[in-house]
């Protein structure tokens, strides 16, 4: 049995957590056993445990990459338990304390943005190259984007491996089910329902979204919905944004939302209008293993997760007036949404399940422990 142990320093429930849940329904238990570190306390906790994961809590670590005292906590655990590889998501604490104990190391890099021009150039370049290529035996990138960030910031591009992120599929829910959220939510009848399901931070681009909604509607387009799902520290822009438009009767501000399958079963067309850290939208995935076509912005990962034309439509990122464009394309094509919708499903079983995604992660734990030797 080889004994992985994750190290992962977020106190709540972000993409790097949810990863690493999903690839514990997928993974192959005869062969690989799962521990997780973590700091005392985080919310990650529960579904990690219910998803079959080992948890250890570690005090310190919350919501810091490096801090010394946790290289500290980690190498005792790290002795104390002796896994046969360590995956850290960030965490580069985790990392330090890896190679310390002469424990081979997998990094995740779970996000993707431009790089600064502290780390394009010496001595920064220098640096940064050290650090992440001594502290690891392979560097996962979870977008080409993410991968193409790491090499720029002076990454050898032999040391990154690109593996996308995988889902489980989306749980359909039944006619009368969907019936019954459009009447709760007062979606008019015949209206095309556009659904955005992100925090509600300023680089998921609702703004950009809420000008387009304006623009579409001084064009004369009444007969949609954007459904808005999500918290986050955004909140209170957006929702004057929102209101200054005037567009608050077809923008919908949910807030949070329990029953994000139940709410992807109504819409029609997802969006994604991101201009920041987006590698693999996990929500993205989850849409298209429903059918459901997407309009995403052209930033990050996104154009290796929707084919423009294909399955979905790709705009320039920040770009109101293109969305505007691809979202009346859209409200005017049935034809063509339903279309993009079953090549979206297709592009899911084909390259974005759970199970490729924990296989491709195994492979690399396979091929690390194969070179430790």
């Amino acid at each position: 049995m080889i004994r992985v142990l994750n190290a992962i320093s977020d106190t709540n429930i972000g993409g790097a957590g949810r990863v690493i849940v999903n690839y514990l329904r997928y993974s192959d238990r005869s062969r690989f056993e799962t521990w997780v570190a973590l700091p005392r306390g985080s919310l990650l906790k529960a579904p990690l445990e219910e998803a079959g994961a080992r948890v250890l809590e570690v005090d310190g670590m919350a919501d810091r990459s490096y801090h010394r005292d946790d290289v500290r906590a980690l190498k005792e655990l790290l002795a104390r338990e002796r896994p046969d590889l360590v995956h850290t998501h960030g965490c580069l604490s985790g990392r330090i304390a890896a190679r310390g104990c002469g424990i081979p190391v997998v990094y995740s890099r779970h996000s993707s943005f431009p790089v600064p021009a502290k780390l394009r150039y010496p001595p920064g370049r220098w640096v940064n190259k050290f650090v992440n290529e001594h502290y690891a035996d392979r560097i996962v990138a979870v977008s080409p984007a993410a991968r193409d960030d790491l090499i720029q910031g002076g990454i050898s591009p032999g040391k990154v491996a690109v593996v996308m992120n995988g889902v489980a599929p989306t749980p359909s829910t039944s006619e009368t089910e969907r019936e019954a959220l459009r009447q709760e939510l007062s979606i008019p009848e015949g209206d095309t329902v556009f659904g955005i399901l992100a925090r509600l931070e300023d680089y998921k681009g609702h703004l950009c979204l809420t000008e387009a909604v304006r623009l579409l509607r001084e064009g004369g387009r009444r007969a949609f919905t954007v459904l808005v799902a999500g918290t986050g520290p955004f909140e209170a822009e957006l929702t004057r944004a929102v209101e200054a438009a005037g567009v608050g009767d077809t923008m919908r501000l949910l807030g949070f939302r329990s029953d994000v399958a139940a709410l992807l079963n109504i819409l029609d067309v997802q969006l994604n209008c991101s201009y920041g850290t987006e590698a693999t939208s996990m929500a993205l995935l989850e849409g298209m293993s429903l059918g459901l076509p997407t309009i995403a912005s052209d930033y990050g990962g996104n154009p290796w997760v929707v084919e423009d034309g294909a399955d979905g439509l790709i705009f320039p990122s920040r770009d109101s007036a293109a969305l505007a464009r691809a979202m009346e394309r859209l409200m005017d094509s049935p034809q063509e949404r339903a279309e993009m919708g079953r090549r979206a499903r297709r592009t899911y079983e084909a390259r974005f399940t759970g199970e490729i995604f924990a296989q491709n992660i195994e492979d690399i734990y396979l091929d690390i422990l194969k070179g430790a030797k």
